[in-house]
């Protein structure tokens, strides 16, 4: 069905015009609004008799869908409940979850869609989206017309082998896709009708995946090498041919993948992987808010980061970025980073260090002063005695990481230590905020990847700020498409952070928490949006005229989930 977006020329209001009457109405969930229909729309539209006679108020809509919501009796249940609510009514879907950000934010995306992408081909209802095989690897322009937008403005898209910390889930991955673009619309406002999610499927590693006679992917190990490059850089192409200003999203690709798909494309069109950079950004975001607690500088830490995957690249990266605007050369700035793998501290004398790995990498002569058990299996406690960094990240995606012992010292060499166990879903936490605080005798600044209640201590009350990447990607997303950006820069996530930063207030900061209230998230990101643009036109990727009502014109964009009325016109 075709639908256009008009205001009347005589009232001035906006309305949806559409070209086809009757039931196809009720089968589009952009336009349709179930019973909410007025008399008047009812009868213009056809839809007499294919309706209840009464009309709902979009509160009467708003009380009946928590209602249903709230009797499923597990988060698996409620997601599926709400999958179809977007399929029926994405305006509603938006208002109920807009209305209920806190509680259910974490239903349709983390940590439940992990949960959902584990048991996609079990829960699928109704195809959303584009699947791209690598059978369709000949016709992926065919594949993208097929979606019917014909200029979206956001793609996620994504191969579904890394999917959050629970690996290689093959089709699965579009629940990623979907609930990503679905914060794009939610916390910054991007329009429903102009996102596009995308799986593209090679295969999958997933023994237990393959072995499921209901899976739907393509049931053979994953194509790799230079046959998988091939097909990347086809399906690139064909959105570069299709859709040519799009933007375009990398999500939970294996590190080696996102890396360099990253580096690959990121100088040929608008594209960026949020596990590296938005992560990156939110993180940032959240030292600068911890900084206003212990009263230091950027040029005063020293970070040691736990995991040395995409993210921990991306944040690396980008604190390096931070510390030099603060006055240090690269060489010193990569100097006050240290990284932790599986086999321990990364040093130098390691064979065949991938490049990230090499970059932040200790000389083996710094090892030999320090004081240890084994200097052939250094503990993450010991590293923290000897180096004394002022903030600790996880990105491990190993829960118990950050142990009581691992937590005492860095309480023990700080007098405010900043703990950021970030890995999720909520099982691969490094550590819990309620440990993290009590072991550290209420000292410890921390903040999660996944969300997590308050805690009480010594009776005081902790709000855990959520280092969620919600808060830098939708607003980063929004600024490039009103600005119309032709390319994404480093330089955009740190400005996104600070913009970020300095939307927590002086009440956040007082109960301990270094992120603003999730309720705030829209705010929050037409901050963010405004810095992207700027940065942009800096960089020289946007037009400048845009800074003339930037403000203005960023909260013009913003969709809000609310009725419009619903016209026929041929």
């Amino acid at each position: 069905m075709k639908f256009s977006m008009k205001f009347d020329q005589i009232s001035g209001q906006k309305y949806i015009a559409v070209n086809k009457r009757g039931f196809a109405l009720l089968m589009d969930p952009i336009i349709n609004k179930g019973s909410a229909f007025t008399n008047r729309e009812r009868e213009e539209l056809d839809l007499h008799g294919l309706l209840p006679p009464v009309a709902s108020t979009m509160q009467i809509q708003l009380d009946r869908t928590y209602e249903n919501y709230s009797a499923k009796t597990n988060n698996l249940q409620k997601y599926i409940y709400l999958t179809g609510l977007h399929d029926r009514n994405e305006t509603l879907y938006y208002r109920l979850l807009y209305e209920h950000i806190d509680e259910m934010m974490p239903i349709v995306y983390t940590p439940v869609v992990g949960d959902a992408c584990c048991r996609f081909s079990h829960i699928f209802r109704r195809p959303r989206g584009i699947y791209i095989s690598y059978q369709d690897r000949n016709h992926i322009e065919k594949n993208l017309i097929n979606s019917g937008i014909t200029n979206p403005s956001i793609i996620v898209v994504t191969d579904g082998e890394r999917i959050l910390g629970l690996g290689d889930q093959g089709i699965g991955g579009m629940g990623i896709s979907i609930g990503k673009l679905c914060l794009y619309t939610l916390c910054a406002g991007v329009g429903p009708y102009s996102t596009l999610p995308i799986t593209l499927d090679v295969g999958t590693d997933n023994e237990e995946r393959l072995a499921d006679t209901l899976y739907m992917g393509l049931r053979h190990k994953r194509i790799r090498g230079e046959e998988y490059q091939d097909f990347i850089d086809k399906f690139v192409a064909a959105v570069q041919k299709v859709f040519p200003s799009v933007i375009l999203q990398w999500e939970d690709f294996l590190k080696a993948n996102a890396i360099k798909q990253l580096a690959r494309f990121r100088n040929k069109l608008c594209t960026f992987n949020d596990d590296i950079q938005g992560t990156a950004g939110v993180v940032v975001a959240g030292l600068f808010g911890a900084l206003r607690i212990t009263g230091k500088t950027m040029k005063d830490q020293r970070i040691l980061v736990a995991g040395a995957g995409a993210s921990a690249q991306g944040i690396s990266d980008l604190i390096v970025s931070a510390l030099m605007e603060d006055g240090f050369s690269k060489e010193e700035a990569i100097k006050r980073i240290w990284t932790v793998d599986s086999k321990g501290l990364v040093t130098k004398d390691r064979l065949n260090l991938e490049d990230f790995k090499a970059t932040y990498a200790r000389e083996v002569d710094e090892i030999s002063t320090y004081q240890c058990h084994d200097r052939s299996h250094i503990t993450i406690a010991e590293i923290i005695a000897n180096i004394k960094p002022t903030v600790l990240i996880g990105t491990s995606g190993t829960p118990g990481t950050f142990s009581e012992e691992v937590v005492r010292a860095m309480a023990k060499v700080n007098e405010r230590p900043i703990i950021f166990p970030l890995s999720n879903p909520t099982s691969k936490c490094e550590c819990v905020p309620e440990d993290a605080i009590r072991w550290s005798e209420g000292r410890a600044i921390v903040a999660t990847g996944s969300p997590f209640d308050p805690v009480f201590y010594n009776g005081k009350r902790y709000r855990i700020g959520q280092c969620n990447n919600a808060f830098i990607f939708p607003g980063i997303g929004l600024g490039l498409s009103v600005s119309r950006a032709t390319r994404v820069t480093d330089g955009t996530f740190l400005e996104s952070a600070k913009a970020l930063a300095a939307q927590v207030t002086a009440q956040d900061i007082s109960e301990g928490a270094v992120f603003p209230e999730l309720k705030r998230i829209r705010e929050c990101s037409k901050f963010v949006a405004c810095a992207t643009i700027r940065r942009a036109v800096k960089d020289g990727h946007a037009d400048a005229e845009i800074l003339e009502n930037v403000e203005g014109t960023v909260e013009h964009a913003m969709w809000f989930p609310s009725y419009l009325p619903v016209r026929y016109e041929e």
